[in-house]
Formats: structure tokens, C-alpha cells, sequence
């Protein structure tokens, strides 16, 4: 069946009938005013959709095409903390949609129930809502140094696309914490995620559920054999003369979590680069990085559940390689949508912005499921582009169904000449490697 028709339904009812009740229960609506309601959303979430590096002249031209008249000063009027809130809801409606497309069709990931990847980006914002949004405060990466900072959290399924999230905590919130970490999954689901997320009692949690779930080893974290003899890993790893090392182990001095241990060396420049890096890292605290912390750079290090019988090493390798997938949706997010830049210093029409781009790549990723998610060798970076002239044309005829479906029937055409990427021999893409499992000794 056609994705279209759920599409259509999603973005006219967020759109619409929830942008309208928003707008009550935020106290933003206002009776005398044109933009009181699902205009203003409207305006804000096509003309961000449309025009990235958003101006008020363009918002004020997609408000136009939505059917109502506004200069840019009277939208510039409308950013309040009540439009905020506004919009805080209505990308929670958004976000409560659920869209999926078709499974991929490649086999590894079919032995999943799902292949999730949770990870999630910050965005900076002005030092007045700190006390709203508090970031890291001590200048951390994260808030990039600022007093205030918004953190969305999302979990992407490589399988059918569908998306969790965004959702928006504080920048300082820890990414362990999160509510999508404790989020439920289907048994048989595998779960991939960054050392931000790393957390035994999730893993156990996750087990016990029958998840399957697949990190890196997190420095300084027990690992026992199966009689209960403590590993000592970098010694362990000496010993050994192969570029691949896999051994059942069990995590975690109060847990003991049956899993693997797969240990893939890298080549020498790969290594010589982590240090690098990591001693610059460490001589920014005024420190130095230890002798074992430099030697197991050599390594890529990954834990999982996963039975061998279901993933071998080669297969690992290039799942643990999924976790960019959604490092590539953030860079879509901020270099495309530019949803960290807002040309105002005003603080509420930075965070309406922020909140409205938000929505915006919402709309987006939903018409990327329908026009181009199918294909194992796709650039959502040009097909984005393909989905951006339409925004305009989507704005002005929202209420009608048959409009919207002409316009989504428009990009999904588009889609199939503009997303698609040449395979490559030299660098092959994750999504060849997924078809042809190897074992690389990259960065990943």
C-alpha cells in the first residue's frame, strides 16, 4: 500500500487540527490576530522548509501562499515565549506521528525486527533561556560553550526509516537518562548506539526483553571469562597476532552480561591519528592520556548480544557502521536546514525557529520515506534539495487532500532521478557494505 494517503493524512492533521489546538492550550491564539492559529505554524514550518537561511520576507511569503496577508514586522511581533510553547506542542504532534516505509531490501537487516540507531544533537541557543533550556554551562561541546542549549534526541530505524523524535530536552540533560533509552522494542530488534548511551543496566534491561544491542566497550568498563576470571584486555589483545579477535566475555563486575567482544585492528595511520587526537584532547584539561589508552587505539572495539549465528564478525563491522547513518541525518539537519542558524539575536524567535525547522524536518523525512527510502543506494542530501522548490506549493493548498497528494506524487517522481547515488569501488557505501559484508579496519 502507498505511503502517500498516511502522509497526507499526518501533515494536514499536525498542520491543522493540532496546530489549532495548540495554539489554544499555549494561549498563543489571539482573536484579532491572522496568525493565531495553524497559519503561523504553516507559515513558519514551509517557509523554514522552503528557505533554510529563513528570512521574514519569506516567511511572510509563505504565509501569503498559506492564504494569509501578514508584513514581515507583524510576523517579527508574533515571536513570544507563548508561540514558543505553541510550537514546542505541535512538534510534539509531529513527532507522534507514526511513519514507516517498506523494509529495505537487504538481507542483513531483515534478520533484525528492527535496526535502531539512537544518538542526538544540540543546538545552541541565546544565554536569556538558560534558565528554560540550560546548557552545559562549563563551555562544553555539547552547548558550545554557551549558557543555554536545546538537545534533541532521536532514534532512526535503518530498516523502515521510521523516526523517533525529535525530542527536545535541555543541553545539559545526559544522553543515558533519555526517555528514548528506555523506550520499548520489539524482540528481535537490534539496538546501536554511541558511548553516550553506554549503560548496563539498559543493556540488561534490553536483554531481558530479548533486544539485541551492539556498542563499543567503554574504557575503564570489567570484562570476565565464563568462569569468572577478570580480562586484562590490553594484554589480552597483545597476545594476540590476528587482525581480528572474538571471544565471549561477560560485562561488567556487578552484572556479568553474556555478549562478545570483537576487537578489529586498525591500519597504523588510523591509530596514529586517534592518538593525535586524543592527546590533544587530553592537553586541553591540562592532562596526559595514559600508555594503555594509546596502545588500544590499534583497536576498534565492539560488545554485543548478537549471536554469532545471526551476525558473524564481518557482519558486526558493518553494522557498527550504521551508527553515521544518523550522524548523516544531523549534518542534513544543520548544514542543509540550517536548524542551529537563526538570523535574529531575539531570543523567542530563535527558539520559534529552532522548534519550526524542527517540525519542518519532520514534514521532510516523512516525504523522504515516500520517495526515495526503498532505494538501498540513496543521497537524502540531494534528495532534500529536490523536496525544498515544493514547500511553497504544499503551503498553498494544505486543506486539500487531492492538492496535497498531486504535490507529494510531484516529489516522488523527482525522488527516483535525484537521490540516487553511483556505486563506488575505491570507498564503497554503507549500504553496499550491507550487502556484502567485510571486515574494515576504518574508523567507525
Amino acid at each position: 500500500m502507498t505511503m502517500v494517503p498516511q502522509v497526507v493524512e499526518a501533515m494536514q492533521t499536525v498542520l491543522t487540527t493540532a496546530a489549532d489546538e495548540a495554539a489554544r492550550a499555549s494561549g498563543f491564539r489571539q482573536r484579532r490576530s491572522k496568525l493565531g492559529g495553524a497559519a503561523f505554524a504553516q507559515a513558519l514550518v514551509f517557509g523554514c522548509l522552503g528557505h533554510p537561511h529563513t528570512r521574514l520576507e519569506d516567511l511572510a511569503q509563505t504565509a501569503a501562499a498559506a492564504g494569509v496577508a501578514v508584513y514581515p514586522q507583524a510576523l517579527d511581533q508574533r515571536f513570544t515565549p507563548q508561540a514558543a510553547d505553541y510550537l514546542q506542542r505541535v512538534l510534539a504532534a509531529a513527532v507522534a506521528q507514526v511513519i514507516a516505509a517498506e523494509p529495505v531490501a537487504v538481507p542483513l537487516l531483515r534478520r533484525f525486527a528492527g535496526v535502531v540507531i539512537e544518538d542526538s544533537t544540540s543546538v545552541a541557543l541565546p544565554d536569556a533561556l538558560g534558565d528554560a533550556w540550560p546548557g552545559c554551562r562549563g563551555g562544553g561541546a555539547d552547548a558550545q560553550g554557551t549558557q543555554a542549549a536545546i538537545k534533541f534526541q532521536v532514534r532512526l530505524d535503518c530498516l523502515d526509516g521510521r523516526m523517533t523524535g525529535p525530542l527536545p530536552v535541555p543541553g545539559a540533560a545526559g544522553d543515558q537518562r533519555s526517555a528514548l533509552a528506555t523506550a520499548d522494542l520489539p524482540a528481535g530488534a537490534l539496538r546501536i548506539a554511541d558511548l553516550g548511551y553506554f549503560d548496563l543496566d539498559t543493556f540488561a534491561a534490553l536483554q531481558r526483553r530479548g533486544v539485541y544491542w551492539l556498542t563499543r566497550w567503554q574504557p575503564g568498563t570489567s570484562l570476565f571469562t565464563g568462569d569468572g576470571q577478570a580480562v586484562a584486555l590490553l594484554p589480552y589483545l597483545r597476545s594476540q597476532q590476528r587482525r581480528l579477535v572474538e571471544v565471549a566475555v561477560h560485562l561488567g563486575a556487578r552484572h556479568r552480561l553474556p555478549c562478545r567482544l570483537l576487537a578489529f585492528r586498525v591500519p597504523r595511520h588510523v591509530a596514529d591519528k586517534r592518538r593525535r587526537r586524543l592527546r590533544k584532547k587530553a592537553q586541553k584539561k591540562g592532562k596526559q592520556p595514559s600508555a594503555e589508552q594509546l596502545a588500544l587505539c590499534a583497536w576498534n572495539l565492539f560488545l554485543t548480544s548478537v549471536p554469532q549465528a545471526l551476525a558473524d564478525a564481518a557482519a558486526v563491522s558493518v553494522l557498527a557502521r550504521l551508527r553515521w547513518q544518523i550522524e548523516l541525518l544531523f549534518k542534513l539537519w544543520k548544514s542543509d536546514a540550517c536548524i542551529d542558524e537563526v538570523r535574529s539575536r531575539k531570543p523567542w524567535r530563535v527558539l520559534c525557529e529552532v522548534f519550526a525547522k524542527m517540525i519542518a524536518v519532520v514534514v521532510q523525512h516523512w516525504l523522504l520515506l515516500v520517495g526515495c527510502w526503498q532505494y538501498t543506494g540513496r543521497s537524502l542530501r540531494k534528495a532534500a534539495g529536490a523536496i525544498r522548490p515544493m514547500a511553497l506549493a504544499l503551503a498553498s493548498g494544505l486543506g486539500e487532500r487531492a492538492w496535497v497528494q498531486r504535490c507529494i506524487d510531484v516529489i516522488e517522481r523527482c525522488l527516483r532521478v535525484a537521490a540516487k547515488i553511483n556505486r563506488r569501488r575505491a570507498q564503497p557505501t554503507s549500504h553496499q557494505l550491507l550487502q556484502h559484508p567485510t571486515v574494515l579496519g576504518e574508523e567507525v
